[in-house]
């Protein structure tokens, strides 16, 4: 009688194998939702980035301001005529200096 309850435990084990650490078991799937969930982050990034590519590609296909706006931010190009004026934001250190004396 131990000889079958012993062989039915040992079979029972080997039929539990392959449901845990076998090759589809439930700790390699465990593994594959966390591969697929952050695949799927860093697809939702990626897409991002890519509809703001799609947008500046259209502006530059379609209007001259955008590429306009690139060159005189890039660039620092003006036009004949314009003069340039740049604000530097005030130096938080000098500031600092002043109000101690």
């Amino acid at each position: 009688m131990r000889i079958v309850i012993y062989s039915m435990l040992v079979l029972l084990i080997a039929i539990q194998y392959p449901l845990w650490l076998g090759k589809g078991g439930w700790l390699k799937v465990y593994e594959m939702e966390q591969q697929v969930e952050l695949q799927e982050a860093k697809n939702s990034l990626l897409a991002l980035r890519n509809a703001k590519l799609a947008g500046d590609v259209k502006d530059l296909k379609d209007g001259t301001r955008a590429v306009e706006e690139r060159a005189r931010v890039e660039h620092g190009l003006i036009k004949e005529g314009e003069f340039f004026v740049q604000i530097l934001p005030a130096d938080k250190s000098g500031d600092a200096k002043a109000t101690k004396q």
